[in-house]
């Protein structure tokens, strides 16, 4: 297995859902055989924690607002458990290479993490709930395909998430300052029509 792209990888999935991520790579570990898997996520007592914390941000996640409330809560956790993983996944490697793997690890959980949150946050503006919870549901999907491709087709996987996270990254940036300026104009509105009353 490549270590660059499972750790790039691993660590874009991380900032997007971090106890998939580390559930789907003790599974696959544990179950799928899968060389270069960190012993330590294939542990029972793991897989029923990050199982049990999985199943929790299955169902914040698809509630609006309440899933920015999760993401901001999940700031500090998810880049860390990308840096965890970027450390675990290079094993016995010289100390350098495992300061690189997990600022590698750390540093794309952050960038998708924000990515996601920025998302969410465009998302819920709008009046109905159902693309918050399409939104979450392919990035689930997204993180279970990118981690399956990762173990399989490490430099294919590298690719699609470099591609996600910089498209991500874009659309974040125009919803933003769309939410923004739409922000301005019910200001604006407000107090006009504050001011005629």
């Amino acid at each position: 297995m490549e270590l660059l792209p499972l750790v790039f990888t691993s660590g874009w999935a991380s900032g997007v859902n971090a106890y998939a991520t580390v559930l789907l790579l003790g599974l696959l570990g544990r179950y799928a055989g899968i060389d270069g898997i960190p012993a330590a996520l294939e542990r029972t007592d793991v897989l029923v924690v990050t199982g049990a914390l999985y199943a929790l941000e299955f169902v914040t996640d698809k509630i609006p607002y309440v899933d920015s409330g999760w993401d901001a809560i999940s700031t500090a956790i998810r880049p860390t458990v990308g840096a965890i993983l970027g450390l675990l996944l290079t094993g016995d490697a010289s100390s350098l290479d495992q300061a690189v793997a997990a600022t590698l690890g750390g540093t794309t959980a952050l960038a998708s993490h924000a990515v996601k949150a920025s998302l969410r946050l465009a998302v819920n503006t709008s009046p109905e709930p159902a693309s918050n919870i399409v939104l979450s549901t392919v990035e689930d999907f997204s993180v279970a395909g990118a981690l399956a491709l990762a173990v399989f087709q490490p430099w294919t996987a590298f690719g699609i998430v470099a591609v996600l996270l910089g498209g991500g990254g874009i659309i974040a940036v125009a919803l933003t300052r769309r939410v923004r300026r739409g922000y301005r104009r019910w200001r604006e509105r407000r107090r006009e029509a504050l001011e005629h009353v």
